[in-house]
Formats: C-alpha cells, structure tokens, sequence
C-alpha cells in the first residue's frame, strides 16, 4: 500500500505578477500572469480555507506587489481564520500608515521587506525606479506597528560588496532578521545571469563579512542568515526541504506548484486550483509526484550518502542548465555536468551586458 505523503505546513501565495519594480534577478516568469487572469477574493479564501483544514500554518503572500491587490485584507483575514500565520513579501511601495493599519486589524503578523542596496541612489537603480525612501518609511511604520519585520536582500555583482554596508542597515532599521540570499538563476534572473553573476573574490570578501558580524552580533540581535549561492559551492541544496515534501506554491492564476518555478519544466502539466481540491493535488496529482522522494533518481544520485538530505538538487536549475529535469543538478561537484557551472563561475568579466527588464504596463497596468 502506498503511503500518503506528509502534510506540507508552508505556502508561498503569489497574489499577483504586477509589481512597481523591475529587478533584474527577479525569479518569476517571463511570461507573467496578467491582472484578467488572478484568482478572485472567493477562491483564494476558499484556498486559505483549504490549505488550513490541510495542516498549512505559514503564509508568504507575496508577488510581484501583494500590496496591489486591494482585497489583501480579506486575504489575510481568510488565512488569520484558517489558523495559518501570514508575513506580507513587499517592497514597501504603498505600505502608508492607513494601509499597514487595515492589515493588521485583518491579521497580518509579521513583513519581509525587500532592499536593493544600502545606497539609496544604487538601490533605485537596482529597483528600476525610485523606492528607497519608501522602504524606509515602511520600514519605520512596522517597527511602530509592532510586528516582526525581516530584511531580505538578493546579492549579486551590483551590491555583493555592499554587505556591510546592508548589515548596517538592517539595524539602524531595527529588524529582527537579515536575509543576504545570493541571486537564485530562473525567469528573469537567469536571463541577466551573466549580468548578475559575481567574482568568486566578490563572495570570498562577502561571506567573510558575514562570518565577522555574526561574532559581533549580540545573542539576542537579529538573525543573519547567508543564503549560499548555486553556481560556486560544488553542494547541490535541497529543492524546498524536497520536491512536495513540505512547501507548495500557488501562482496569481491559481496553478499549484511544488516550487515557485517549477512551471518552467515541460510536461509537468500543473493542476489548478480551480480545477483539484489542495489536498488532491498534493496527494495524487503527477506535477507533484514526480520528483518526490528518491525512488526516481538515476545515478550519481541513487547512490549517494547525500540523497536524502539534497534530493539531487534543484530540478529546475538541472533543466535550465542542462535540459533535462530527472539529472543530477549540476551545482553539485559529483554531477557529470558540473563542469557547466564551473566554467559558469569561472568566466566572468569585469563588466557583464546590460540588465534586461520586463517593461511597465505589460501586464495591462500603467
């Protein structure tokens, strides 16, 4: 008899692809969902409704711009009522003090705010408009709100020696954690790849930064947390604690995914929502059996010590860099294709080409 796999206990809920920036690491799609296309308020409250009566007790509602959608409240209070634990993903544009308020009566509890670069002038740049200052005040208005309020940063070549300088920040901004994730290479992020892709002296000179700020940083401050990068380790990390094994995704459409890219594979025909029960879909649909577990993996990985701890790897990475989703990722040293990141890694330049960015109103807003 087979087992039925375990409950996941998070959701990453992409509310909309809309969004005031235009970073170029940006992991979603290139082909963006538009506004006509988003779930309504009934069917992600029915979803928050599912996913709680399912074992769900996390939230990231996230996007693009979470803050766009002008029923977020309601959003929030269907998943307060489920019993699943909300943390708003924005870059703060639009956070004011009425908007924060309204949350916070709905339920919200905890914010993950975004920052491009310590520089105000160099993050407006990384961002694609002016925005600094309004993380700022966003930040400002949490920390008076009372909530938990978390940093994070995607590093690359244009703000990797800025790490101090972001630690520093972080708490003169008062928050209670600091994420420094190197740039992870899908949708718009792997078309700037070799734009965004660092020195191996760059994230020498950043790793060692944070090493001395963790012995400095009292017990009690803020956790700092190094998100290691794919393309320079030689270790393959595990694909979200393992394909649809504790995490699912949910996109603006309503198609439910075991990682926020997985829609890149081909044939993994995702199910929607509209379409399965939440329970269905991760108890029986394909897209989400595929890859879960190890019984799939072919060698180097069915024989490895490490098979249940990194699960091959990413499946979507080991299909953007090789074109095949079953291989072993080649982040990892013991891959027969790791010689492609290595040389990755090894090539780059002083200067890469310039940042490629989705345009303003392409998805029918101005």
């Amino acid at each position: 008899m087979t087992t039925a796999p375990a409950r996941p206990w998070a959701l990453l809920a992409e509310l909309t692809h809309v969004c005031p920036l235009h970073c170029g690491y940006c992991s979603n799609p290139l082909e963006l969902t538009r506004r006509s296309s988003e779930l309504s308020t009934e069917q992600w409250t029915d979803l928050m409704r599912q996913a709680g009566g399912f074992g769900v007790v996390h939230t990231h509602l996230s996007g693009g711009e979470p803050l766009l959608r002008r029923d977020l409240e309601q959003i929030v209070t269907s998943a307060e009522t489920a019993g699943i634990y909300t943390q708003l993903v924005t870059s703060g544009v639009g956070l004011d003090r009425a908007r924060l308020s309204a949350l916070v009566s709905a339920g919200l509890r905890s914010v993950q705010l975004s920052v491009q670069h310590a520089d105000p002038h160099a993050s407006d740049r990384i961002a694609g408009r002016r925005s600094f200052a309004e993380k700022q005040e966003a930040a400002t208005l949490v920390r008076a709100a009372g909530l938990p309020l978390g940093l994070n940063v995607v590093l690359h070549r244009e703000n990797l020696d800025a790490v101090d300088a972001l630690i520093e920040l972080g708490l003169s901004w008062g928050v209670d954690r600091i994420e420094l994730a190197n740039t992870q290479f899908y949708g718009w992020g792997l078309l700037n790849r070799t734009a965004l892709l660092p020195s191996r002296d760059q994230l020498a000179r950043a790793r060692d930064a944070v090493d001395r700020w963790r012995e400095r940083l009292t017990p009690g401050g803020p956790d700092l947390v190094w998100v290691v990068p794919d393309y320079f380790d030689g270790v393959a990390k595990p694909c979200m604690g393992g394909w649809g094994a504790v995490s699912l995704t949910v996109t603006p459409d309503g198609t439910v995914l075991p990682c926020p890219a997985a829609a890149s594979l081909p044939g993994l025909d995702p199910p929607n929502i509209r379409d399965h029960p939440l329970a269905w879909i991760w108890d029986h649909s394909p897209a989400f059996s595929r890859y879960r577990g190890t019984d799939w993996m072919a060698e180097p990985c069915r024989g490895c010590s490490r098979r249940d701890e990194d699960f091959g790897g990413c499946r979507c990475q080991a299909y953007a860099l090789t074109g095949d989703a079953a291989r072993t990722d080649p982040a990892c040293r013991l891959s027969p294709d790791h010689a492609l990141v290595r040389a990755l890694a090894d090539d780059i330049t002083d200067e890469g080409p310039a940042i490629r960015r989705r345009t303003p109103g392409s998805l029918g807003v101005g």
